[in-house]
């Protein structure tokens, strides 16, 4: 990933099909991702409310980008996806292109 990559506003989902509860994006980035009563994570916004609707995303606070982009590569579900915001190309996460 280019630095012009990093600096363009990235947003980030998740997949509740696929995610297993292990938590670990919680933990590393728990201003932006959260486990929920049904034991999965979600992504929270700047107000941390969780976005529960299926392919609700939220902006990635600048401060938080490695935690989240280490969340998506960590994740053994697979389920984190981080994308730009000004074309929806998927940078981080199960269908981002291998660099």
């Amino acid at each position: 990933m280019t630095a012009t990559e990093t600096e363009e506003a990235l947003e980030v989902w998740i997949d509740q099909g696929l995610c297993t509860g292990d938590g670990i994006c919680a933990q590393y980035a728990p201003d932006v991702f959260e486990l929920d009563v049904d034991g999965l994570a979600y992504v929270k916004g700047a107000d941390g409310e969780l976005r529960k609707d299926d392919g609700s995303a939220v902006l990635v606070p600048t401060i938080s980008l490695k935690d989240v982009t280490d969340s998506a590569t960590e994740c053994p579900g697979e389920c984190i996806h981080v994308r730009r915001r000004s074309d929806g190309v998927e940078v981080y996460g199960p269908d981002a292109d291998p660099v």
